[in-house]
């Protein structure tokens, strides 16, 4: 009984290979399936790209018009050398990303900034998030920070209407900030942007600005209506440097996976020729050896 056994078990031992390796092997119907998913992902690959440069090359020339503006309401602040005071921390964050992804790290750029401000302090710190990409990402932590938020961003390219119903909505908001920060991307290349940020400032701190009396007949509700024009154009412009960093990144993106896919193509291509030339070996082996037998 244990010498059957034992034979038995030995059996088993030389045959497992043998049936592990055919079932590792992968057959042509699985390589063609593969195959053909990747050809579809590289057809999609390429039509995302030839329609995100077409966006990015209007978003281009968007921006050239739109940098004045931005660059006008920022030489305000300077010139006026406005500063928060000290006695009031209350901070407001705005994050500019958009709604869409497939763009590499535009929104986690802008994202993993608010989040190291908001690792120092945050119980004076609020946000408001433009584009679900930058809510979802802040608020598996930071959700109890978040004030507004804004959606449907992206799709189209940004107007002044967009920016200025926002302006309104932030300063209409019951969270009162003493200073803050727009957090966007700034277009710097095709291939390079970078997160910075753009001063936003409460009427108070503009009132005690100490050369604010360089601006002549300046009262309080002209201040507070430049502030409200003024805010309105920094996240216009934001927006627009934004957007146009979006549409080139995500056009790179879709340039690179094009070419993975392709070199992916190349590989199952000869996966596939070597798996069926094995096919067609071992069928022919088969037929001589049974025709040898005979």
């Amino acid at each position: 009984m244990l010498g059957r056994f034992g034979s038995a078990i030995t059996a088993v031992a030389q045959n497992a290979p043998m049936q592990q390796q055919q079932r590792g092997m992968a057959t042509l119907k699985a390589i063609s399936i593969r195959l053909k998913s990747v050809k579809n992902i590289q057809k999609i690959t390429q039509s995302m790209k030839m329609v995100s440069a077409a966006k990015y090359a209007r978003a281009e020339r968007d921006l050239k018009q739109v940098r004045s503006i931005g660059n006008g309401a920022k030489q305000f602040y300077e010139q006026a050398e406005i500063a928060p005071p000290p006695d009031a921390p209350q901070k407001l964050f705005i994050a500019i990303t958009s709604d869409r992804g497939l763009c590499g790290a535009v929104h986690t750029s802008v994202a993993r900034h608010i989040r190291t401000e908001l690792g120092k302090d945050d119980k004076n710190i609020r946000i408001v998030c433009v584009g679900d990409k930058s809510r979802a990402i802040l608020s598996r932590i930071y959700g109890n920070n978040i004030i507004l938020s804004a959606n449907e961003i992206g799709r189209l390219p940004p107007t002044f209407i967009d920016a200025a119903k926002l302006a309104d909505a932030v300063l209409k908001s019951d969270y009162k900030f003493a200073s803050g920060e727009i957090v966007y991307n700034r277009f710097k290349s095709v291939v390079s942007y970078e997160t910075q940020t753009l001063p936003v400032y409460s009427l108070e701190s503009v009132v005690t600005a100490p050369k604010l009396s360089i601006y002549d007949s300046l009262d309080d509700e002209v201040i507070k209506s430049y502030l409200e024009f003024s805010l309105a154009s920094l996240l216009f412009y934001s927006m627009k440097e934004g957007a146009c960093s979006e549409q080139s990144s995500r056009m790179t993106s879709m340039d690179n996976a094009s070419k993975n896919a392709g070199e992916m193509i190349d590989k199952l291509t000869l996966t596939f020729n070597r798996t069926r030339q094995a096919v067609i070996t071992r069928e022919l082996i088969e037929i001589i050896s049974g025709a040898s037998a005979l």
